[in-house]
């Protein structure tokens, strides 16, 4: 019989998307049987994380300060916002290395089913970006489903309105496909393929 110990082990790991009892199973063993010192690493620097990580007071994205390193790059295209769901997806478009801009990070869509309203995915902060008026071209990164859709064009509306160009990414993700799991070359031939939002 296990201890209790490994069994809350066990059922922490198992709040990890895509992984099931087997594969918590096999994770906890490891690091106890193998790798404690790694055990120890993961176990700070989860801490450190939750308890030194925010989010940006510009982009919504993690980092330890007010204000990330992106944003704070004064070298990066100011005029440029791309807008995407999740701080995954800013990794994902930095890995790509296609994109010099800044970020917006919505950290949701709009899915008023799920009690996801422009408030709740902080549109009207990035539309007080907007406002600023020192932004050329907004890039819809959302994600190719039916609510990252309709956020797309809830977002370009609303820049049009401001007399800023709205792009979304090029086809090449797949539809129904999430930006965190798409290869960088097809990241980076996206963002290069991105066309203009036409406002009728």
């Amino acid at each position: 019989m296990a201890s209790s110990s490994l069994d809350e082990l066990i059922l922490s790991l198992r709040c990890l998307p895509g992984v099931g009892q087997k594969s918590a199973q096999r994770m906890a063993l490891h690091l106890l049987e193998r790798d404690k010192a790694g055990a120890r690493r993961i176990a700070d620097a989860l801490m450190s994380a939750l308890e030194n990580l925010k989010h940006c007071q510009q982009c919504r994205n993690f980092c330890d300060s007010p204000v990330c390193e992106i944003c704070a790059d004064e070298d990066r295209d100011q005029g440029t916002i791309c807008v995407v769901e999740t701080p995954a997806d800013v990794i994902a478009v930095e890995t790509s290395a296609a994109f010099r801009g800044r970020y917006f990070v919505l950290l949701g869509k709009l899915s008023p089913l799920d009690g996801f309203g422009p408030e709740q995915i902080g549109l009207d902060q990035l539309e007080q970006q907007l406002q600023k008026g020192n932004t050329r071209e907004v890039i819809l990164a959302t994600s190719a489903t039916v609510e990252g859709d309709i956020t797309a064009q809830y977002i370009a509306d609303f820049a049009a309105r401001h007399g800023i160009a709205s792009s979304r990414l090029a086809r090449g993700i797949p539809l129904g496909g999430e930006l965190e799991f798409v290869d960088s070359g097809t990241l980076s031939r996206a963002l290069s393929g991105r066309q203009q939002i036409d406002q009728t």
